[in-house]
């Protein structure tokens, strides 16, 4: 498996864990465990997932642009 991959995994089953802990331990830091985990997944796991789908990929085959919107309404007609 690549790097990118095992690090994406291993940062969402810390951030996941955490705020599973969160929630079931009934320590006097758990709303930051909590917190915690939410900002990991948001800041750290989803940028890293999407860096790693998006790699290699050329962005203007998904923009809406005057000539995918021609292609589009030529596979329309079809």
């Amino acid at each position: 498996m690549k790097p990118i991959k095992i690090i994406t995994f291993v940062a969402f089953l810390a951030s996941f864990s955490s705020i599973i802990c969160g929630f079931i331990l009934d320590v006097e830091y758990s709303q930051k465990l909590i917190g915690f985990g939410v900002v990991g997944i948001f800041l750290v796991v989803f940028p890293l997932f999407s860096y790693y789908r998006w790699k290699g990929k050329d962005v203007k085959d998904y923009m809406l642009t005057k000539e995918n919107l021609d292609k589009m309404r030529e596979n329309q007609k079809r």
